[in-house]
C-alpha cells in the first residue's frame, strides 16, 4: 500500500481503516500514513510468525498487553527467547531467533522515524 508514497511523502486521512493490530500508532492516532506504515505491519507479522501467536488475540494474564507490548517487555528484560514458538525450539538457533525478534521490534518502534525501511529489513 505504501508503494504509492516516496520515502519523504506522507498522507493524512480522517477515516482510519484496517486491522487495528497491524496499524502503526501514528495512523491510529492521527491518520498519518507513510512508507513506514508497511514496515510496522511487517514487524507485527514477523513477531506473530516467530512467536506462533496473533497480535490481536494475544492474552497475558499479568498485564493488559498485546503481542507487541509483551515482546518489548521480554526484550528489555533480556528474556526474548521466552516468546519463541514452541515448534521452533528444536530447530531454531537462539541467536538467529533473537536477530529475528530484534528486526521485528525495530519495525514496530512507536517512533516511525526510528523504524528501518523495508529494504533494510
Amino acid at each position: 500500500m505504501a508503494r504509492i508514497f516516496t520515502q519523504e511523502l506522507e498522507a493524512n486521512t480522517v477515516r482510519v481503516v484496517g486491522t487495528r493490530g497491524y496499524m502503526p500508532p501514528e495512523y491510529i492516532m492521527g491518520g498519518n500514513f507513510s512508507t513506514k506504515s508497511d514496515v510496522y505491519s511487517y514487524g507485527v507479522l514477523m513477531l506473530e510468525i516467530i512467536s506462533g501467536r496473533k497480535n490481536n488475540s494475544f492474552y497475558n494474564e499479568d498485564r493488559v498487553l498485546n503481542l507487541v507490548g509483551h515482546a518489548w517487555e521480554l526484550w528489555k528484560e533480556d528474556r526474548g527467547v521466552e516468546i519463541m514458538d514452541p515448534t521452533l525450539v528444536e530447530t531454531c538457533i537462539s541467536h538467529q531467533f533473537l536477530r529475528c525478534l530484534q528486526v521485528g521490534l525495530l519495525c514496530v518502534e512507536e517512533n516511525a522515524a526510528i523504524r528501518p525501511t523495508m529494504s533494510e529489513c
